[in-house]
């Protein structure tokens, strides 16, 4: 059950940002042992495939940190993130972590069941982010999507941590993530929405 939980708070870090999971799995599974993954997923800790998601990382970072371009980049990221969400699903359900001596076998009657979940959770949290953005650079003038971008890329990191340490904690915190998201979008959707005031003659 906790392999399960720790699934699903990888997936939604993917959501946030494809890259970070994928890389924090790679490098702990590599150089400690917070992670022990199963030898299908121990190709993540290649340095080759870690160099390439760290160049995507850079360039992530800095393209949704610039209005207009991030609407651009989650549009790239639809596809992306999803899928970095179903592989770090897959991978973290199946591995041994700081919380999961013994991983579930639940999960192994079917390979692309976990796949599928971690696809589309982090699709939700995906379209949840890009739906948001918009709204929040209309309010905003572009200045709050800098802001917004850079705590979704430290939530995606913290997540993730949680998510290996303490995945019942990670779960609470998608949650309340999901929550404080939709509150902020309906705020920044009204906002944006409200009529501009026509200058006094």
């Amino acid at each position: 059950m906790l392999g399960f939980i720790t699934g699903i708070g990888l997936s939604g870090a993917a959501g946030l940002n494809a890259y970070v999971p994928l890389i924090l799995v790679g490098l702990l599974a590599r150089f400690t042992s917070v992670v022990t993954l199963p030898p299908a997923w121990e190709w993540l800790t290649d340095e080759w495939l870690l160099a390439g998601l760290g160049l995507l990382l850079v360039i992530e970072v800095v393209a949704d940190k610039i209005p207009a371009v991030d609407s651009v980049n989650d549009v790239i990221q639809t596809l992306v993130r999803p899928s970095a969400g179903g592989v770090v699903f897959g991978a973290g359900s199946a591995s041994q972590t700081f919380a999961v001596d013994a991983p579930s076998d639940v999960l192994d009657t079917d390979r692309w069941l976990p796949i599928v979940v971690g696809v589309l959770i982090a699709l939700g949290v995906h379209l949840l982010k890009s739906s948001a953005r918009p709204a929040i650079n209309i309010a905003t003038l572009g200045v709050g999507g800098v802001v917004v971008s850079s705590l979704e890329d430290g939530a995606s990191a913290g997540m993730t941590l949680l998510a290996l340490v303490a995945p019942v904690i990670a779960l609470v915190a998608l949650v309340v993530a999901l929550v404080i998201a939709v509150r902020l979008w309906r705020r920044a959707r009204r906002r944006s929405l409200r009529p501009t005031p026509l200058p006094s003659p």
